[in-house]
């Protein structure tokens, strides 16, 4: 990953965010008519403002999915064997899953909310999970749940702390989510190397 390469994914998973914020914001504001971000009720200005939070939440995604890269190098080194790294990462999953669940029931949202998000979270993770692994090998189907759940969870959490609401949750956590699938799926594409000779016998042909 040279700083090129790095740029782009900056600039572009900002993007990213924007867009998903908007679209997110107009499907809310099309279910609810009284949603308004930050209490604008102009659309034109609301979307401009929803545009410019998208972008800060893609620029704080990146954060967060560079932080996991690093633990990931450290937590390999300190673990030595793969496989432990991924069964914890797997446990932490499961684990985060049940939390976001408690949390929101704590939070009085205790009718299909607390047990909805959370399934919701850990279905569109296994998906992004399977694209990963058809593009990639098996063994990113763990580190890949546990960055879209858990990483997710943790980037969402100013969302989910006191005063607040389904549709700020909802707000925050699909673009978030969004960004994160993108970074993930944008990475092994971006630090591939060139293949020659007979890897690129044996590679896949792009239809």
């Amino acid at each position: 990953m040279n700083l090129k390469k790095w740029f782009f994914l900056f600039w572009s998973g900002m993007v990213v965010g924007g867009l998903a914020c908007v679209v997110t914001g107009a499907i809310m504001a099309w279910v609810d008519p009284e949603f308004g971000f930050l209490g604008f009720k102009a659309v034109g200005f609301n979307a401009l403002m929803m545009a410019l939070v998208g972008l800060m939440i893609g620029a704080f995604s990146q954060m967060g999915f560079f932080a996991y890269l690093t633990l990931n190098y450290i937590a390999l080194s300190v673990f030595g064997k793969k496989y432990l790294w991924n069964t914890l990462q797997g446990y932490t999953t499961v684990f985060a899953a049940v939390g976001l669940g408690y949390l929101l029931y704590e939070q009085r949202m205790n009718n299909w909310f607390f047990w909805t998000l959370p399934l919701i979270l850990l279905i569109l993770s296994g998906v992004v999970s399977w694209f990963k692994v058809k593009q990639t090998n098996q063994t990113a189907f763990v580190p890949t749940m546990f960055l879209m759940f858990v990483i997710t969870f943790i980037e969402a959490w100013p969302a989910l702390q006191g005063e607040t609401n389904v549709s700020a949750i909802i707000f925050m956590m699909v673009p978030l989510f969004v960004c994160n699938a993108y970074q993930i799926m944008m990475m092994h594409r971006l630090v591939k190397k060139e293949t020659t000779g007979s890897a690129a016998i044996t590679a896949k042909p792009v239809v």
